[in-house]
């Protein structure tokens, strides 16, 4: 004797609908296929590092330390070889606006 099946078709929730349309989306941005994909782009200013960190009064190591940066990082940005990405150019950014901010958050103040 069969048994029945234990799955049963639910019904389609909206956000199940949702969920599975952005998916299938992001698979085909991910292959190339053309379609409707919203970006978003913000603008985050270039900071030079040296400058930011010789008005503060800071060594590379001070710097890199208080803020949570490797000195690699530092030494790398100031010497031109790489450029800041993501996360770390906005940080820089705040950082360059307001530090005592950035450093209250830290709990370094």
């Amino acid at each position: 004797m069969r048994q029945p099946s234990r799955r049963k078709l639910a019904k389609e929730s909206p956000l199940g609908v949702k969920l599975l349309r952005s998916a299938q989306q992001a698979r085909d941005w991910v292959n190339g296929k053309p379609g409707r994909v919203r970006v978003t782009y913000v603008p985050v200013p270039q900071v030079d590092i040296r400058k930011l960190r010789s008005k503060m009064g800071l060594s590379q190591t001070q710097f890199a330390a208080r803020f949570g940066f490797s000195l690699d990082s530092i030494q790398n940005w100031e010497q031109g070889h790489r450029q800041p990405e993501g996360p770390a150019r906005i940080l820089l950014a705040v950082i360059a606006k307001n530090p005592k901010a950035v450093q209250q958050a830290l709990g370094s103040l």
